[in-house]
């Protein structure tokens, strides 16, 4: 087995190694003078089960392109088997039609991905359990809820005040999946969308008057959502409010938003990695995912039961 990492997240693609007790194989992932993307293997692949590394987070079309173009490396360079790791898959959030004349670009990714070579997918909490069906190979999408449990556990007490709550209609599934693993109650905020990245809160479904509030959701960009439902959880009567999240995109100006919110903390993986901006931030902090990542990469290469790391 080897493990490649493009330059999307080389701090998580070191952690996963480090659980595996795997070096990292030698590459060059590097750029011509025109921004196009050149790798070469330094390392003999061939007839190797190879795992390559690479969140497709912003910048979203270079790193996608670095993934392509490392996954072609190897299939050129007769790797037995090709899979390819991508912690937060980009594009997510265009699995259907919203209206006319309009892409289905996780489909088209999707393609992009297996025509380059790939053998299996392996992605954590995609936006739509759906686009595992995209694929024409196999898919793994893990599940960070076991590791989420744990860390609250360990950092709130008195579970009888807790709450998971789904910040829309959406993500109950997601929600209620924690709610059941602590056995917390769960309230879910009804919002409605005027646009993309703007929503506004409509009710809250569930009583939440005394309760310690944690929001869980699968990516926080902008952050407006989640400081809105946070701000109403708040005036209904919520104590204390939270936010688990699992992938952390974090874009303009969502930590300025973090930190002026009554959030009490926003806990993300580090499916992404974290910019300066969002490693200053007090309210935010990282949590690794890479054990999970690197059991599920040594099940996979052991042709072991993946789901058994959710029972």
């Amino acid at each position: 087995m080897k493990l490649l990492s493009g330059n999307s997240n080389r701090t998580l693609a070191g952690a996963i190694a480090d659980y595996l007790d795997l070096p990292l194989t030698k590459a060059q992932v590097r750029r011509f003078a025109d921004n196009e993307v050149f790798v070469i293997v330094d390392e003999n692949v061939r007839g190797e089960d190879v795992f390559v590394i690479q969140s497709t987070s912003y910048p979203a079309n270079d790193n996608l392109m670095e993934l392509l173009i490392c996954i072609d490396a190897l299939k050129r360079a007769s790797a037995k088997r090709i899979t390819a790791v991508i912690p937060y898959f980009g594009y997510a959030r265009q699995d259907r039609k919203t209206g006319g004349r309009t892409p289905i670009s996780a489909k088209l990714v999707a393609n992009l991905i297996t025509r380059s070579g790939a053998d299996r997918v392996l992605t954590m909490d995609l936006h739509a359990g759906q686009i595992q069906g995209f694929f024409d190979i196999p898919t793994d999408n893990l599940l960070p809820v076991p590791r989420i449990a744990d860390d609250i556990r360990q950092n709130y007490q008195k579970p009888g005040e807790l709450m998971i709550v789904s910040p829309d209609v959406g993500g109950v599934v997601r929600a209620r999946a924690l709610a059941n693993r602590l056995g917390a109650d769960l309230a879910i905020v009804d919002k409605r969308r005027s646009g993309p990245g703007k929503s506004e809160v409509m009710n809250i479904i569930g009583d939440v008057q005394g309760r310690r509030c944690i929001l869980f959701d699968d990516i926080v960009d902008s952050a407006g959502t989640l400081c809105n439902a946070a701000k109403a959880l708040s005036e209904h009567g919520a104590t204390e409010v939270s936010a688990y999240v699992s992938h952390g995109v974090l874009s303009a100006p969502a930590t300025e938003r973090v930190a002026a919110s009554v959030l009490r903390e926003l806990v993300v993986t580090d499916s992404i990695e974290a910019p300066d901006l969002v490693k200053g931030c007090e309210k935010i902090r990282v949590m690794s995912c890479a054990a999970l990542i690197g059991e599920a990469i040594r099940r996979i290469a052991n042709e072991e039961s993946v789901s058994k790391l959710f029972d």
